[in-house]
């Protein structure tokens, strides 16, 4: 008995993950097992179709509302079923991971597609300090990718040898399919010869016939400042040449790099936005009789002057001194929320105090006052 595996589990996602979350992991994965960097192999075959059918789910809205609320009977009772990826050639895909990865054609099947002559992308990740995004930054990134092997120049011949003409498709690349008691006619890649046209009957040692050799490669990329966490920065042209279906010798345009950048939490801060949150303990006396205190943001500290009777979990802002916007430039403000900090152990002589100052104490009852929740809201926004 099949079992369909739960779409998030095959995309490697949380169920509250968003649009781009599911778009991301969907790419990285289609790379992962996609064909050309796995030949021969029938699992990993397997996961590039599973992964496709579950994407097609849950990228669509009502679709994964039904998955969401059903599940899997749920789409086939509703007629969403959609397509049976495992019983689809594998070339049937390509135009939908291609058009996830920015139309970059396999040059398989279709005219449409063998046009689109473009090298596939590819994603590595770098981790980054709050003091990085201040002032921006440089990374050293390393990568492993497909290139064009010098041996053969991408032909996947034998030196000294040429291709022969594929006897299934005479050299076409593609076959015509009849479906459904021939009331339609579906083309697709030659099985024989994988869409090239032609067999290659004693293989280039080097790359062993595909054409491509991986190479790894190290760049350094520059990260501008501002960036948010879960932004990619992209290096034209440092991803892969065509695939050799479409272009054996490479020609046609490289796919990019994209650099997704991450940056680490920091202990001290909150980040929203371009604005940064700060909480600062003070004593009792501080906030009753009012001080001057000194506050941290990412690159210098700052005097924060608290007035005499300032409540805990009151909110000051101090303009300029949070993160760059990404395209102005123009800094954020830090925004500190003073909290009372109350002592676990007292002297004896603060003891004494403190009991001479409650006989005095007359607290009036306030009614009730805007919530911290809010009064944080409007401190960020600047309303």
């Amino acid at each position: 008995m099949s079992v369909t595996r739960c779409y998030y589990e095959v995309l490697d996602v949380a169920r509250s993950a968003d649009g781009s979350e599911i778009k991301s992991s969907y790419r990285r994965l289609a790379m992962k097992f996609h064909p050309d960097r796995n030949p021969d192999d029938t699992e990993a075959e397997k996961k590039f179709k599973e992964c496709a059918e579950a994407y097609e789910v849950l990228s669509d809205p009502q679709k994964k509302q039904i998955y969401d609320q059903y599940g899997h009977e749920g789409l086939r009772g509703r007629g969403h079923a959609g397509h049976n990826f495992n019983t689809m050639n594998v070339e049937d895909i390509f135009s939908m991971f291609n058009d996830i990865l920015g139309s970059q054609g396999s040059g398989i099947g279709g005219g449409r597609r063998r046009r689109q002559v473009r090298g596939y992308d590819l994603e590595t990740d770098v981790e980054i300090t709050f003091g990085e995004v201040l002032a921006g930054t440089e990374r050293d990134v390393e990568f492993d990718r497909l290139d064009v092997c010098d041996t053969c120049s991408g032909g996947g011949a034998k030196p000294g040898t040429s291709p022969e003409t594929c006897g299934t498709c005479q050299g076409q690349g593609k076959v015509a399919q009849q479906g459904l008691g021939g009331m339609f006619r579906m083309v697709t890649a030659c099985p024989a010869c994988d869409g090239r046209g032609s067999i290659i009957k004693e293989k280039c040692d080097d790359c062993r016939g595909r054409g491509r050799v991986s190479v790894h490669r190290k760049l350094r990329v520059k990260i501008p400042a501002g960036i948010h966490h879960g932004q990619a920065v992209r290096v034209a042209e440092e991803g892969e040449p065509p695939v050799p279906e479409a272009s054996p010798t490479g020609e046609g345009q490289r796919g990019d790099l994209h650099v997704l950048v991450r940056v680490a939490e920091d202990a001290r801060f909150e980040r929203d936005g371009d604005h940064l949150i700060y909480i600062v303990s003070v004593a009792f006396t501080q906030l009753a009789l009012g001080s001057t205190i000194e506050v941290e943001s990412v690159d210098c500290a700052h005097d924060l002057e608290i007035p005499s009777g300032t409540q805990t979990n009151e909110i000051f802002r101090i303009d300029g001194a949070g993160l760059p916007d990404l395209r102005s430039g123009r800094r954020g403000d830090l925004v500190v929320i003073v909290r009372l900090a109350v002592p676990k152990k007292l002297t004896d002589d603060q003891r004494e105090l403190l009991e001479e100052y409650a006989k005095t104490e007359d607290i009036p009852v306030h009614e009730a006052e805007t919530s911290f929740w809010d009064k944080l809201k409007g401190a960020v926004t600047g309303s």
